[in-house]
């Protein structure tokens, strides 16, 4: 069984795409692994070398029942995982999906279809709490949330976890938090500091201990439609989400772990 993770945070502009593709590599490398864009300016799937404006299918096709997920994946992009692409059609998802019956949980269901054939499968969610954001947040296993160290960050965090704890409640008992993961940081600044020792001091067990550092070559790299690792793989950022990527491994492994010797003892 896969491990679905949501790469969320409603505040734009926080690393949350190049997050996902270049943590999509980076498992790739050892995983089967599959990448969905559920935003609809399509980012993602350019950043993984398809052209969102040639597409037979995409998300907004999965979403609306009108292609099966299998017809819509992009198998062996060169960063070496599988694609669910989306672009601006996800718009009209967006709109359409209101009036429909379990709109919340389209996705959880076209992914069941197609779960078993990957280990890691990882949602690009858009930068909004919205009725995409929603369907990727039911479907996940846990939430990963990108955040740059600055102070309107933590507002945007706050929303978020509230919109987790609703989900909780309701449609997604088990959805937890993977890790809050720091981006573009840039360790002279005298606030990413700050804002930092606050993250680690509010979530001391959910903060990753890999950082995400500011680096051009992370900035490049979706101009040549590859992830970091395959654009310049001795880089500061591909060196980051290597280990990001090492971390995410290790937790799920324990996760596996812990499942198992709770199945033993509840047995005995």
């Amino acid at each position: 069984m896969s491990k679905i993770i949501a790469i969320a945070n409603q505040k734009g502009g926080v690393g949350k795409t190049t997050t996902c593709v270049n943590l999509a590599a980076s498992l790739a490398e050892k995983k089967r692994v599959l990448l969905v864009d559920l935003d609809p300016q399509g980012n993602a799937t350019m950043g993984s070398g398809v052209n969102k404006a040639e597409l037979d299918y995409t998300a907004n096709d999965v979403l609306l029942g009108e292609a099966s997920i299998e017809d819509a994946i992009v198998h062996g992009t060169p960063g070496g995982y599988d694609l669910l692409p989306g672009n601006s059609d996800l718009t009209a998802a967006e709109v359409t999906l209101i009036n429909e019956k379990r709109r919340e949980q389209k996705l959880k269901l076209a992914i069941q279809e197609v779960s078993t054939n990957y280990d890691f499968i990882l949602l690009d969610c858009p930068p909004a709490i919205n009725m995409l954001t929603l369907n990727g947040l039911v479907a996940a296993d846990s939430l990963l949330i990108p955040m740059q160290c600055e102070y309107y960050a933590l507002e945007g965090l706050s929303a978020l976890l509230k919109t987790m704890e609703e989900l909780k409640a309701t449609l997604n008992p088990s959805l937890h938090i993977e890790g809050i993961l720091q981006t573009m940081y840039d360790p002279r600044n005298r606030l990413a500091q700050d804002v930092a020792k606050q993250l680690k001091q509010h979530f001391p067990k959910k903060v990753f201990k890999t950082v995400i550092p500011r680096n051009v070559r992370l900035a490049e790299a979706p101009s040549h439609g590859v992830p970091v690792l395959l654009y310049d793989k001795a880089s500061r950022g591909s060196t980051a989400y290597l280990a990001l990527a090492g971390e995410v491994i290790k937790l799920h492994n324990k996760s596996k772990k812990d499942a198992k010797k709770w199945q033993t003892e509840s047995a005995v």
